[in-house]
């Protein structure tokens, strides 16, 4: 299957101007880019510097890293899975390398899912890939594989979908399958096992999907992580549980937590989601005393949260974007912007991206007033 790479750029010198967006959600985590001079309207001739056909089929995000674009990709190989990693020159589109990671059977996934879904994540000279059930691999730049982690056995529901995070020298993601939900970290210099803890959940339904967030609360840092039924905050350097908000039976729980104000912000998953505001100051189990407030309509399944200042943006699955007050949860506006949403809004060039699944763009201005740009 062929699919096409393009740069919506004004122009190839925006390109090579780039600062880089080294992991899912761009340098913190949060879709906040620094990104200048961005287009505010495109189709498949205006303001596209290239377009480049990639083989194989994947969900996962392109990463940019020191003028080079990094993704994931599945190829059938007769009965096999070819999991690949794919470079391209940033400022042409040209395919420098392509690199099997790691070569396996394949397990059935979601329609909606691809093998290869979780993005790749650059730093320094080392870039380092994640396929769910199917492991890990660490390569340099130049496409040479470093070392792969195959060892990590767990029952896949619908395929993988959570990115990797680095803190420090670990390597950490979530792994919750159909049973005996873990969250894991690797030594990145060799992908040998530092720690791994069970996610403990009374939600009947253990998959999910969730991308960890880094955060750091009165000097201290707090891995924040996503499950079925549960959100936890963990000391980063052995998994230890600092506190954790239970929310029933939400499942196949996606969007990454974003953090501000002293709250973490994130969605319950299926089947109806819920927005958490979760202050994130506790010990133990705080579901009766931090949860600031929830938001029960226009909540996402799947894109995550965007916070700019003081105002938090959702953009819902059904297409219906919405505007909050991060710090009460008052909605300024709530309005349908066409389409139906995986992708999460990002903030660039102080405007904010949203692209539904048909690839159509829509540009919205930052504020309490709904205002569509293009």
């Amino acid at each position: 299957m062929k699919l096409l790479l393009p740069a919506l750029l004004a122009a190839t010198a925006t390109v090579l101007a780039a600062p880089d967006w080294p992991q899912f959600r761009g340098p913190d985590g949060n879709g906040l880019s620094p990104a200048k001079n961005l287009p505010l309207t495109w189709d498949t001739t205006n303001n596209v510097a290239w377009k480049s056909e990639l083989t194989g089929k994947g969900w996962s995000s392109p990463a940019l890293h020191r003028g080079h674009l990094y993704l994931t990709t599945s190829e059938d190989a007769g009965a096999n899975l070819s999991l690949r990693v794919l470079c391209h020159d940033a400022a042409t589109g040209k395919q420098l390398w392509s690199t099997e990671a790691i070569a396996t059977t394949p397990v059935k996934h979601h329609g909606k899912n691809s093998q290869a879904s979780p993005t790749a994540l650059a730093d320094g000279d080392r870039l380092y890939v994640h396929f769910g059930h199917y492991g890990t691999a660490c390569l340099d730049l130049a496409g040479k594989v470093i070392w792969k982690q195959t060892d990590l056995k767990y029952s896949p529901v619908h395929g993988n979908g959570g990115s990797p995070i680095l803190v420090g020298n670990a390597l950490i993601f979530s792994c919750d399958g159909g049973s005996d939900p873990f969250v894991v970290a690797l030594d990145k210099a060799s992908g040998k096992v530092l720690w791994k803890v069970k996610r403990d959940t009374t939600a009947k339904k253990n998959f999910s999907f969730s991308t960890p967030t880094l955060i750091t609360v009165k000097g201290e840092q707090q891995l924040i992580t996503s499950g079925s039924g549960v959100v936890c905050a963990l000391d980063p350097k052995t998994g230890a549980e600092l506190w954790r908000c239970r929310y029933g039976e939400g499942y196949s729980v996606i969007p990454k937590p974003v953090f501000g104000h002293g709250m973490i912000f994130l969605s319950s998953g299926y089947d109806k989601p819920i927005a958490l505001a979760i202050r994130v100051d506790g010990k133990g189990d705080v579901t009766d005393t931090h949860i600031a407030w929830k938001l029960e309509k226009g909540a996402p399944h799947t894109p995550s949260p965007l916070l700019v200042g003081n105002e938090l943006y959702l953009v819902s699955d059904a297409g219906i974007a919405s505007c909050l007050d991060a710090k009460t949860g008052a909605v300024h506006w709530s309005e349908r912007v066409g389409g139906n949403y995986s992708a999460s809004p990002l903030l660039a060039d102080g405007k904010i991206y949203l692209q539904n699944e048909t690839g159509t763009g829509v540009v919205l201005k930052p504020g309490k007033t709904f205002e569509k740009l293009a």
